[in-house]
This record gives structure tokens, sequence and C-alpha cells, in this order.
């Protein structure tokens, strides 16, 4: 089925309650974001751990960077969980390890100077475990630092985390040999096909013998957790991913792991009450991405991301620096990201909404505010409905109720990009006070019912009445009036 390739504004009348908050002003949308953002703090909470120590050092570790510790830090993380919990401490060197898998009440702390390195080994990484590989339940390697179940817990300290993944080592099963299907990518298929058959979980087992990479750090079915100071380097795959957890702080962290593919900094999924902030991401794919698993499996579980507020943070390379999706199927709503900055050619987009009609679910109730943006490879801000080229199928998302305001941005080939379904378009849309300069190819817009532009700027051109506007192209130069087609009215 081909889409009619329309690109100029559609105005349309529909409105929500969240998206009639832009209609006040300036001051009354920075009391509603204010609101918003105490009402998800509301439900966030640091943990607290009993005051409790352990050295990992009096298990047997040694910080040489060739001694195998991962027997003595399972043994510092056992013992501490059975006298209660408390910190157990990783102190400066470098330690080689297998898989961390925290407990109740632990804190594993690892202080300035102290590496955990994690081996390069997939057998270190057995027996498997319960785990997400791209919004899809199966069993399989442990994430390399991993709980599930667990409550209150947290991984913390101004130490390093390094996954040492690199060309030859779990990156490498994403490469088919001259030119072939990857391995994974035999392994992800065969799992999807399981996902839409609804083979049973505990039937769908890889690890040994099998390439399906983990995740660098995982939590599944937690509550009340923290990742703070830290710096993640070098992931096989992902970096952060709590999975279905409630309560979820990440605070001061560094991803540095900008060459592996698929090397997300931080996607919560299916998680509800979760803080990002103040943390920097250079990464190989998005840099934060909410998600709600994945197509049939997501439908089965059918749990959406909610109540996230993102604040105070830095994006360099990587697809999106603050996304939603494509694995959204249990549904994404109420985020709220603002006071970030996000710059650099090898970013591809700033903000950023993905999904198919294989996807459904919905994403709804989001807000973008006082966004900082340089230079950009592709769109600025990007909505698109069909991801991976895919505009048709039986699960049509739901996408409404996006409000991007105060955004600036510097350069880049589009301003934004906003692709809606056929049979199913992008609903109300806000973009209010936002200035974009040094834009070479103006902007797409198809299929977008209710878009609203109010003080908004293109390299010097009001576009907010339809000057400007053209059907199949964007701005010429930075100024002229085109054959607007709507337009939009002033506040």
């Amino acid at each position: 089925m081909s889409r009619p390739r329309r690109r100029a504004f559609l105005l349309g009348a529909g409105s929500t309650a969240a998206f009639a908050l832009g209609a006040g002003g300036a001051a009354a949308q920075r009391r509603a974001a204010d609101d918003q953002a105490a009402a998800i703090l509301a439900g966030i909470r640091r943990p607290r751990f009993p005051d409790r120590t352990v050295d990992v050092t009096d298990y047997g570790a040694v910080g040489d960077g060739t001694t195998d510790c991962t027997a003595a830090i399972r043994a510092a993380v056992e013992d501490c969980a059975k006298r209660g919990g408390g910190h157990v401490v990783v102190p400066a060197g470098t330690y080689l390890t297998g898989a961390i898998h925290l407990r109740d009440r632990i804190d594993l702390h690892v202080e300035s100077g102290a590496t955990l390195r994690f081996r390069q080994d997939p057998a270190a990484y057995l027996p498997v475990v319960l785990t997400r590989f791209e919004g899809m339940e199966c069993y399989n390697y442990s994430p390399f630092v991993y709980a599930r179940g667990c409550r209150t817990i947290a991984l913390t300290g101004s130490g390093v985390i390094d996954g040492q993944a690199d060309d030859t080592h779990w990156w490498d099963w994403t490469k088919g040999k001259d030119g072939g299907v990857s391995p994974e990518r035999i392994e992800k298929d065969a799992l999807y096909a399981w996902a839409e058959e609804g083979v049973p979980v505990e039937k769908r087992v890889f690890g040994a013998g099998h390439h399906l990479r983990s995740n660098m750090i995982q939590f599944y079915e937690c509550r009340d957790v923290l990742i703070e100071g830290v710096t993640v380097k070098d992931s096989p795959m992902w970096n952060i991913h709590p999975v279905l957890c409630r309560n979820v702080i990440v605070s001061g962290v560094t991803v540095e792991s900008p060459n592996g593919p698929n090397n997300d900094g931080c996607n919560p999924e299916s998680c509800a009450y979760v803080l990002i902030r103040d943390c920097t991401f250079n990464t190989g794919d998005d840099c934060i991405a909410f998600k709600g698993g994945r197509d049939a499996d997501g439908r089965r579980v059918d749990v959406p991301c909610h109540s996230a507020l993102v604040e105070g943070c830095r994006m360099r390379d990587g697809h999106g620096g603050v996304t939603i999706g494509s694995e959204m199927t249990g549904g994404v709503r109420n985020i709220l990201a603002r006071d970030c900055h996000m710059d650099s050619p090898l970013l591809d987009r700033a903000l950023r909404i993905k999904s198919n009609p294989l996807r459904g679910g919905y994403v709804k109730d989001v807000v973008f505010q006082d966004i900082t943006v340089g230079e950009v490879g592709d769109a600025v801000i990007e909505i698109a409905l069909d991801y991976e080229n895919v505009d048709v199928g039986d699960y049509y998302p739901d996408v409404r109720d996006i409000e991007v305001h105060r955004l600036t941005a510097a350069s880049g080939p589009r301003a934004w990009n906003f692709v809606g379904n056929d049979a199913n378009p992008i609903r109300d849309v806000l973009l209010r006070d936002c200035t974009f300069t040094g834009i070479e190819e103006g902007w797409t817009t198809e299929n977008v019912e209710g878009l609203t532009l109010r003080r908004v700027t293109v390299n010097g051109q009001d576009v907010n009445d339809g000057a400007g506007v053209h059907d199949g192209a964007g701005v010429h130069d930075g100024a002229g009036a085109g054959d607007g087609n709507g337009g939009a009215a002033r506040a």
C-alpha cells in the first residue's frame, strides 16, 4: 500500500486536556510542566540501605586486572545479603569478573579508581536467566549486572563498569560472513517467531551455543532501584535496561559506548516512576529510549512504561537523544524531558518517537521543554510511524498529545519529520516557542491531524501562519513565502 506524499500542515480541531495546556501562555505551560514533574517525583524515592559495609577484597578479590574475581564478588554479595544487606564496596583497582547478581538491600558501590572489567567469554554469563531481548522475553546469557524480583538495590560510586565488548567479542555476532545474515539475526528471527506463535517463555532458551547479545545492566521486576555516578562503557548491547521496575533513579551516570551496535544508553521498559537526571550519553544507538514490549509479546505482557522525568542530561552521538519506541506495544505515557542539551553531527535526531503498524500500543502525554540542540545529522524532531519502512499492518499505533516547548536548534538537514499512517495519523502535536536555524531541507509533515505551531521560526522565517509552508518541500534559503496550505493560529 503506497502512502500519498503529503508535505503540508494538516490542522484539525482535536484537542485533549494535556494538549490544551499549550493555549494558556508560557507561564501557564511552565506551571503545568512543574506540576507534571512533581506528580512523577511523588512516586519516586531514593532507596535506603542498612549501615553495613563489606569489601570484596576481604573475600579474595584482587584488583590486578587478571585474577578472576567472580566468585569473590558473589560471595561478598551473598554474605552481605544474609546479614540484612548494605554496601558491597569495590575499592580502587581493576577487577576481572563474570556476571554479578544483586540481592535485596544491596548497594554495589564501585569507588573512584575502581573498574569492574567484565570477561569476554560468554560462558561467564551462564546459567541463563529470564531477560528481554528487544522487547521479547526469553532465557539468555545473564546481563553483566543483573537482579530479578529484588527490592532496594543500587549500583553506585564513581568507578567504571567496563563491558569489554569489541569487534571480536559480542559485537561481531551482528555481522554476517561475506555479507550474509548475521548469527544474531537468525536467533532474533527465531525468538520473534516463537513470540508470535505463543511459545511459552520457559521454552525460549538461548545462551550457550547461541548468539543473542546480553545487556550490560538489567534489573528485572525490581522496586526501588538506584544507578548513580558510575561510568558505563563498551556494552555488548543496551547499557542500562530496567524492565518491569518501579521507582527507578538513574543519576549522574556517564555512558561511553559509541562504537557498538544497538548500544543504547538507558532504556526503561515497562517501568513506572523513573527519574533520569544529570547524565551524559555517547552511544551507538538511542541515548535514552522508553519502551513497552514488542508486538505479540508486548500484547501478552501488556505493561506500559509511564511517569518518567528526564532532566539536565547531555547527549552526544546516537540515533536519538530522547526517544520513545520502537518497542512500545504496551504503551508509553506521561513522559517529561526538560533542560537537556544535545549536540553532535553523529546524533541523528534530538527528539524521536518511532513505531509502525506491527507494534500497536500508544504514545501520549509527552512533553519536551527547554531543549538545546546544536547539530544533528537528520531531523531535529521526528515522529515516524513507518519505522523500518513498515506502513501497513494489523496494529496501528496511537500517537497523540505531543508537546515541544522552547527548543532551539543550531543546524541540521530538517527541522522536523512527522510521518503518520494513511489509516492512522499522528494526532495533536504542539510546537511552541521553537527556533530552528541552519536547516538545509525544511521539514516533512505527512498524515498529521492537529499540528499547532506557535512562535516557531525556521531559518529566521515565521512559520506560524502558513508562510513558507510548501507542498513537497520546505524552507528555501531561509526566507520567502510559498503556497501555504492551512497554517496555525498565533497565541
